[in-house]
């Protein structure tokens, strides 16, 4: 499983390619968001990623989104868990 990491200065087109790019060598991809900008982010690319993977008639995606905790420079931070599957 690929581990990608959405900031809020992440372009929306480009983390969409890396999670069907993702898609496409594994059946899993996990996104990580810390912060509404990251969140808001992360969303965008999750529903450009719809669009491209379903074109390609793979089938629909399914997201699972979570809580979770990172160790961010020594400190434990929660983020935002996006578990996107085909």
């Amino acid at each position: 499983m690929k581990i990608l990491k959405v900031a809020s200065g992440s372009n929306p087109n480009s983390v969409s390619g890396a999670i069907a790019g993702a898609l496409e060598q594994d059946v899993v991809v996990e996104l990580h968001a810390i912060g509404a900008g990251a969140v808001n982010q992360a969303v965008k690319a999750i529903a450009i990623a719809r669009r491209l993977v379903e074109r390609e008639e793979s089938g629909p995606i399914k997201v699972i989104p979570g809580f979770v905790e990172l160790d961010i420079e020594g400190e434990v931070k929660t983020g935002i868990r996006f578990i996107v599957e085909k």
